[in-house]
């Protein structure tokens, strides 16, 4: 049976719970090319991070604990 890849929000949200830390679009966007995403440009990479770091910060993954800097951490 072939396993289904994971989608780009599940292999952060793996990444995050693995390492923990801070995180920002930077190291959102090097731990999706870790995971094998393959952006067009550097601009599709970091909109792709910056969603998925405001989904997980939805789903309560992550946090924000300063509402003026895009850095987010393990909730």
């Amino acid at each position: 049976m072939t396993e289904k890849p994971l989608t780009h929000k599940q292999a952060l949200a793996t990444m995050i719970q693995a390492l923990g830390g801070t995180w920002d679009t930077g190291r959102a966007v090097l731990a999706l090319r870790v995971a094998g995403y393959q952006p067009v440009s550097d601009e599709a990479a970091g909109k792709e991070a910056r969603h998925n770091l405001r989904e997980l910060a939805k789903d309560g993954l992550i946090v924000r604990p300063d509402p003026d800097q895009a850095v987010y951490r393990p909730a």
